[in-house]
């Protein structure tokens, strides 16, 4: 789906159960353009009440931003498993949020943002943050969990014109 003029703005979201990071970018063919980001803060409270947020935040971010697509970084298992499973019931928060304001929701692993953003799927954290920042062309410091949304937006929009590009390339592809 696409706004007016071709433009696509994409949702990119970091979740957490404490706090979620969103990033909007307006994408129009190769140029990638800043709208908005910022972080969610569901707090330490009752779990429920904190999905809620989540829920209720993004649902306004993706009305007050006019995004027309999302993504979300998949959840990492490494040895907890209770937080996994927070991380999950807190994506699913948020995929509800996008797919209830009609959204596709794409999803993708840390890594393969990391390979998009950077060229290295073991990029560090502060890489990813210097390729956010110049892509957009933002001065100063983001917030990590919003830098980490907007290398999900980015990320998206890269892998997106991938595809186009391998299909009209194809054989039997749109010239």
């Amino acid at each position: 789906m696409a706004a007016a003029g071709g433009e696509r703005r994409i949702l990119g979201i970091d979740p957490g159960s404490v706090r979620t990071g969103f990033g909007i970018v307006a994408v129009d063919g190769a140029r990638s353009r800043y709208i908005a980001s910022g972080v969610i803060q569901a707090g330490s409270g009752a779990f429920a009440e904190r999905l809620h947020t989540i829920f209720a935040g993004l649902t306004e971010v993706i009305a007050e931003h006019a995004a027309t697509e999302s993504a979300i970084e998949e959840v990492f298992v490494n040895r907890n498993i209770q937080s996994a499973l927070k991380l999950g019931q807190a994506r699913g928060a948020a995929i509800c949020a996008c797919a209830g304001a009609g959204l596709s929701v794409a999803e993708y692993s840390a890594r393969a943002i990391k390979q998009a953003l950077v060229g290295r799927g073991g990029a560090e954290k502060t890489q990813v943050g210097y390729m956010v920042r110049t892509v957009l062309g933002l001065q100063g410091e983001l917030r990590e969990d919003a830098a980490d949304a907007l290398a999900v937006a980015l990320s998206h929009a890269q892998h997106d014109r991938f595809r186009r590009q391998m299909a009209r390339s194809s054989p039997g592809g749109a010239a």
